[in-house]
């Protein structure tokens, strides 16, 4: 009777023994991805580009399960210090030219998946009460008028100094303009999105800002603008590629096809956009 017993111990240890090897044998190459794997990308976006990108991300998660969009959203310049301080991402989309070439130049993307997609323009916002009581472009010279704008560094910023200078180099306005003008000037703020919130709470008459942030839904009936003529504007020009450090370099150059797809591009001309 012993024996059996033994004989009943020594055959569960084989087949235990066999039940380990055979899983000891199984590599996770064996294994099937699942197709809704979840994964995530993160995109660093201009402020101006706010309400846009909130709404591109939402639609790409619609239509891709299971991945995330991350949006790490400020003025271009304050994102470019980020990525050379070691920040890591997958998708830069910068709001001028000049910094998206700085990362370029330093190694910072995957220079062949960058390229414009689309084009902005200068304009000067103000709240629809109007409490400034501005009518045209000369009053912004007016003394007393509470105006803002973004530091030089940041595009918007950038954008309105050459806006000034060109309006200063017509005698209708004078060389004095832009003297006049800056000597107005109540905040210069280092993203177009706190220009647009101290306009809504009343601390400012005016400022200037992008064509795209007075059409926004979100602030259609809250501000209206005074336009800046052709001859005046500067085109603000958005470049957008890959980040080096991507660690999904295939999905963030997915998500820009997407921006720049038939849909990617209407929610860009709803935000007042002119995609490319």
């Amino acid at each position: 009777m012993k024996t059996g017993k033994t004989a009943l111990v020594l055959l569960a240890c084989l087949m235990m023994g066999a039940v380990l090897l055979v899983a000891g044998c199984t590599t996770t190459s064996d294994v099937t991805p699942s197709a809704n794997a979840e994964k995530s990308i993160t995109v660093f976006t201009a402020g101006s580009l706010k309400g846009a990108f909130t709404e591109m991300a939402a639609a790409y998660e619609d239509e891709h399960p299971g991945t995330t969009v991350v949006l790490n959203i400020d003025g271009t310049q304050a994102l470019r210090t980020q990525v050379e301080q070691g920040a890591r991402g997958d998708v830069f989309a910068s709001a001028n030219t000049k910094h998206m070439d700085a990362l370029m130049a330093g190694g910072f993307m995957e220079n062949d998946t960058v390229s414009g997609f689309l084009e902005n323009r200068v304009t000067i916002a103000l709240p629809v009460s109007n409490p400034g009581d501005i009518h045209g472009l000369a009053d912004l010279s007016t003394p007393g008028e509470k105006v803002l704008i973004g530091t030089p560094e940041v595009p918007v910023g950038g954008y309105a100094r050459q806006v000034l200078e060109k309006m200063a180099a017509d005698p209708e306005y004078g060389e004095n303009y832009t003297e006049a003008v800056m000597a107005n000037i109540i905040s210069e703020e280092t993203n177009v999105n706190n220009i647009i919130a101290k306009l809504l709470i009343g601390e400012a008459d005016a400022g200037f800002t992008y064509t795209s942030d007075v059409v926004t839904p979100a602030y259609a009936d809250q501000l209206t603008t005074i336009p800046i003529p052709d001859e005046y504007n500067v085109v603000a020009h958005y470049p957008i590629g890959v980040l080096k450090e991507s660690t999904d370099p295939e999905t963030a150059e997915d998500f820009i096809a997407f921006v720049r797809s038939g849909p990617g591009g209407e929610i860009l001309r709803t935000y007042g956009f002119e995609p490319l």
